[in-house]
């Protein structure tokens, strides 16, 4: 097609797609509700970006594209039907691009994908493969969230919500996990764990599904598949399995991997946390299957220094290390503070943020255990994102539960937030603001205020 308006252009997966389009030679439009670099980085090469959704938006396109946050009400998906101009979801168009590719990699998970998706990106960026690369974050080797290759692999993570990643064409499926989230659309756990099996379906006989073999619920979705079924992991008898972990003093793992019992080599990260093992272990599954040597395997995972928004450290304020995590999910948030006790002397402040009041309610027993490894615990307002608030839940009910084991506290402000955390830090603590939200501003403002 000649001209595609994406509506919702400024996200981190659209903006990916709008810039492989672009590179294809394709006119492109789009809409947000805000400015930021990534639309400036769009306009800087050729796309027309509004800011604000508004009938006058659409100049007869194409094809109009919408993410899954933008319903049938909105003033342009109005005007597109009006004008009867074709409209699908970014899954979709996203599914659609993968079908031109021979190797599309597609990396599902409830948690960890953008970690792994990018760490797989350096590895075959490393060796020379050449990939397409479109990942949720953004990636300083690539220079941002997407990087266009002149191979036929093209890795992308696919997300489960809304079950958009059954709109993908993958030939290699990667599902580092499987766990109760977005409750908001799923009933509950069998219908995500079915969901996950229907992607797995998706993958041909010659092609080939990359699974937790430690994860139980992953487990459960791999039975009778006509691909390849390679499994990763540390506890129990996989294919690719980690022995020997231990870390060092700076919280970094260091351990063996076996291959089919051989030893495949020693493998050394920069990136924290136990979680990361299995992102690696995921990682170097499907690497190897593609044909990387055991050499370039181990180079590339000493390589990754990881992506923005996870375990990302922002500075230092009197001698306090500040750090900044996606983490949103109690299990997430579980792994990142497990990180973080291997390798820190004082305090641990988290500062939590919420996000949206569906996971909120739905999770709250299992928040109430999930910041038991912070000595501190900062709540935030609960980020609505898609949402509304119906008044139902509140972060103050998650201050309710933790308080009886952590110190916990609901500050609304961010501004006093910053002021709370600096009168109260103290040498050898660490500060993590944590959160799928915007609660990494609290972060800058703690560094750009105090440092």
């Amino acid at each position: 097609m000649n001209h595609i308006h994406l509506i919702g252009i400024g996200g981190i997966s659209m903006s990916a797609i709008a810039e492989l389009l672009l590179h294809q030679g394709v006119k492109i439009s789009g809409s947000d509700i805000e400015n930021t670099s990534i639309i400036e980085k769009l306009k800087s090469h050729g796309a027309e970006v509004f800011i604000g959704h508004s009938a006058s938006n659409i100049k007869k396109p194409d094809l109009v594209v919408y993410t899954a946050a933008v319903h049938e009400d909105n003033p342009e998906r109005m005007e597109a039907s009006r004008l009867n101009i074709p409209q699908i979801d970014r899954a979709e168009i996203l599914g659609n691009i993968m079908s031109k590719y021979d190797t599309p990699i597609a990396i599902s998970g409830s948690h960890g994908k953008t970690t792994t998706t990018s760490m797989l990106s350096i590895f075959l960026e490393n060796s020379g493969f050449d990939p397409t690369i479109l990942v949720g974050g953004e990636l300083d080797e690539i220079g941002g969230n997407v990087k266009i290759g002149k191979s036929q692999y093209f890795i992308t993570e696919a997300c489960e919500y809304v079950e958009s990643f059954l709109k993908f064409k993958p030939f290699v499926g990667v599902i580092l996990n499987i766990d109760v989230d977005h409750l908001d659309y799923f009933q509950d756990l069998k219908h995500i764990k079915n969901s996950f099996k229907k992607f797995a379906s998706l993958i041909p006989n010659n092609g080939f599904l990359i699974a937790c073999g430690d994860d139980s619920n992953t487990m459960d979705v791999t039975g009778d598949l006509a691909c390849n079924l390679v499994t990763f992991g540390i506890d129990n008898n996989c294919d690719y399995k980690a022995e020997n972990v231990t870390f060092n003093k700076l919280g970094y793992p260091s351990f063996e991997v076996f291959h089919s019992g051989a030893k495949l080599g020693n493998f050394e990260l920069n990136v924290r946390g136990q979680h990361n093992i299995y992102n690696t272990l995921a990682s170097i599954a499907t690497a190897h299957v593609l044909g990387m040597s055991s050499s370039q395997l181990v180079d590339s995972a000493k390589m990754y220094k990881g992506i923005h928004r996870r375990f990302e450290f922002k500075g230092k304020v009197q001698g306090v290390e500040v750090y900044d995590d996606y983490a949103h999910h109690p299990a997430e948030i579980k792994a990142t503070l497990s990180a973080a006790k291997k390798f820190v002397k004082g305090d641990i402040w988290c500062i939590f943020q919420p996000h949206t009041y569906t996971r909120t309610r739905s999770l709250l027993e299992d928040f109430s255990t999930s910041f038991d490894l912070a000595d501190h615990l900062i709540m935030a307002d609960i980020y609505a994102a898609r949402e509304i608030d119906d008044g139902t839940i509140h972060s103050k009910n998650i201050v309710e539960l933790t308080k009886i084991r952590t110190d916990s506290l609901y500050i609304q402000d961010f501004d006093e937030i910053v002021e709370y955390i600096y009168n109260n830090i103290k040498p050898n603590d660490i500060v993590i603001t944590m959160g799928a939200g915007d609660i990494f501003k609290v972060a800058d403002l703690l560094i750009s205020r105090y440092s």
